[in-house]
């Protein structure tokens, strides 16, 4: 049996900075997709046209055979004229981190009316305003990683109330609460999972760093939510892998001052295991739609539009076969997500 999906699209992934980019990057191919929604969120983070387009360029000159669509981190130096001037250059979005909820956010927002007239500018020219859709964590009014997702959700309907052309898409969700309240929304609101959103719940990051990732996996419930809108085929919910790759070291250890970090690493094996877990819940005849279609129409990124990359990728059914235990590049480790388990589906 062999599946074959029109120009796969990655809309959320992490490739990191210096060295270890020479690893990460080339796995976007390896993993099935020739185009990839890259985050911003470096050290220092991606604010201006001018730093997009070099980390842009860095990354072509690691794989040309990739169209990166670059963002820029949403920041008190942003300004409209620099809006206008990214919307220009090519920059299709801008990505709001509020403050300290995940990696690198230290210098994320707080407050998203101060922000009015940037999402006034995005709304005219078209570039698209990527959430990730949680509060900081607030032990005086209850609030935790567990419902840092539902307690956001206001903010997303007031924003898309505000700006009803702005095209918003709500980063990873992981709750049945958030899948509900983008289908509330207008036709400008889409919607990213992760893969391994679907395959885990809370039990399995409780005591176990390699599936930890912010935002966290939630309940039984929220995920049988996550896969239930994909069985559906709703045209708003796409593939974002969030794939996030950290250091062995930093992934698998933590301390009494230092927690592990946040992130697991999918973009190696991401096509296949996206089919294996479709195939597990009943969706496999929505895979196109899933890693595809939807993102690309709901982006406005047709693979006619694209200058690099593959028209088709195809997979084939394969007997199980264990996910590579590491990935190695001179100095640089990276231990993927999956590590040792099978998946029975690998590209053609």
């Amino acid at each position: 049996m062999s599946i074959t999906i029109p120009a796969p699209a990655d809309f959320h992934v992490h490739l990191r900075q210096g060295a270890i980019s020479e690893l990460i990057v080339p796995h976007v191919r390896k993993g099935g997709f020739d185009l990839a929604y890259v985050m911003p969120n470096l050290k220092p983070p991606v604010t201006s046209t001018e730093q997009a387009l070099k980390y842009k360029a860095d990354l072509e000159r690691i794989d040309p055979n990739v169209e990166y669509l670059m963002t820029l981190y949403l920041s008190p130096e942003l300004t409209p004229d620099e809006i206008k001037k990214a919307s220009a250059a090519g920059v299709v979005g801008v990505k709001s981190y509020p403050r300290g909820v995940t990696t690198n956010s230290d210098g994320g927002i707080e407050s998203y009316e101060t922000y009015y007239p940037i999402f006034a500018a995005m709304e005219e020219v078209g570039m698209v305003l990527n959430l990730h859709g949680e509060v900081p964590s607030d032990a005086s009014a209850n609030i935790h990683v567990l419902n840092a997702e539902v307690q956001f959700l206001p903010h997303l309907f007031k924003i898309h109330e505000a700006f009803p052309k702005l095209r918003i898409v709500l980063e990873h969700a992981t709750t049945r609460a958030a899948i509900e309240a983008v289908k509330k929304c207008g036709p400008t609101v889409g919607c990213t999972i992760t893969a391994h959103h679907l395959a885990l719940i809370v039990d399995d990051w409780a005591g176990q760093s390699w599936n930890f990732c912010k935002p966290v996996a939630k309940y039984p419930d929220d995920r049988s939510a996550l896969q239930d809108v994909i069985k559906e085929g709703h045209p708003r919910f796409f593939l974002g892998s969030d794939s996030a790759p950290h250091p062995p070291e930093a992934k698998s250890t933590s301390s009494p001052t230092h927690a592990c970090a946040a992130g697991v690493y999918t973009s190696p094996i991401l096509l296949p295991f996206v089919a294996e877990l479709l195939e597990s819940f009943g969706a496999l005849d929505k895979l196109e739609g899933f890693v595809s279609s939807n993102g690309r129409n709901f982006y406005q990124r047709p693979f006619s539009s694209q200058k690099v990359g593959r028209e088709s990728v195809t997979l084939k059914k394969i007997a199980p076969r264990k996910v590579d235990e590491a990935y190695a590049l001179g100095d640089h480790k990276l231990v993927p997500f999956w590590a040792g388990k099978e998946i029975s589906w690998e590209l053609a």
